[in-house]
């Protein structure tokens, strides 16, 4: 069977010295090293699923959908932006990185 997604971790928002950007997140890839290992992660989607305190549609598990934008720095931290931005207290939690689109 195919693997449809692989690990990553959420480690906090762009920043700047003074300034934090909550808009763009910075995940680190599971088993990714170095910049020229994440090009083939680039467009693919990511999804962060929590455990709400209420049930909707007959299950607590929610989603935040986001997609990853471009490397950042050279150690495979990736940036990615979510269609709403991820709560602080998401920070050091994993994340699911889908292996579709595929850009091959």
């Amino acid at each position: 069977m195919a693997v449809l997604y692989s690990k990553g971790r959420f480690l906090g928002f762009k920043r700047g010295q003074r300034a934090q950007h909550e808009n763009t997140a910075l995940i680190q890839l599971e088993n990714v090293n170095s910049k020229e290992e994440t090009t083939y992660y680039e467009g693919k989607r990511v999804a962060y699923l929590f455990r709400a305190p209420t049930a909707k549609k007959g299950s607590n598990i929610r989603c935040m959908w986001g997609r990853i934008t471009r490397p950042h720095g050279n150690s495979g931290v990736v940036r990615a932006k979510f269609r709403h931005n991820l709560p602080p207290s998401a920070m050091g939690s994993t994340v699911r990185v889908m292996m579709y689109p595929s850009n091959i």
